[in-house]
């Protein structure tokens, strides 16, 4: 999962104070707006699923994973490993997971072995050194490069496809 700031104005801070035990209330400004992009691959064939979105949540992850099921066919003739990292919406605690998926967690601080950690660059392409102004311009910019990675699998696959990642178990 990467997310991708389009710029913002810093704002002052504030300092507020509170009685010991006690956390101080303040209301608070967003500074930022933030764009999610989500890609599952298949180091072995190329083949990967973008998804783009302005948050993250265990219950948004529930239904990415629905969703991705749905797409990549997951279920009784197709049995998909994910493997993840473990950002705290990717924990199994209360997580639906569909059928056809199973979930291997990669261990802590690993990122080098995630395959799609190796696909950001690429999504970066267009938006390297350039200004962006609005969060509604990044997502467009984003989703036009995701949709023209998703036919570029051997270029996905000269990324993600590490040596000793395993082959497929029967080909397409």
């Amino acid at each position: 999962m990467r997310h991708v700031d389009p710029g913002s104005t810093p704002q002052k801070s504030e300092v507020r104070l509170a009685a010991r035990g006690e956390r101080p209330t303040a209301h608070g400004h967003h500074r930022f707006d933030w764009l999610y992009v989500t890609a599952f691959v298949s180091p072995a064939s190329g083949e990967t699923f973008w998804y783009v979105h302005d948050g993250v949540s265990k219950p948004f992850f529930a239904a990415l994973l629905q969703a991705f099921a749905r797409e990549a066919r997951a279920g009784v003739d197709r049995t998909i490993v994910l493997v993840l990292d473990n950002a705290g919406w990717h924990g199994e605690a209360g997580l639906n997971v569909p059928d056809g998926v199973r979930l291997i967690y990669l261990p802590p601080y690993t990122p080098e072995l995630q395959p799609a950690e190796t696909l950001w660059a690429l999504v970066d392409e267009p938006i390297v050194n350039k200004h962006v102004g609005t969060i509604d311009e990044l997502d467009a910019i984003i989703g036009e490069r995701c949709a023209a990675l998703t036919n570029e699998r051997d270029i996905i696959k000269s990324r993600a496809g590490f040596h000793w990642w395993p082959k497929i178990a029967k080909p397409k």
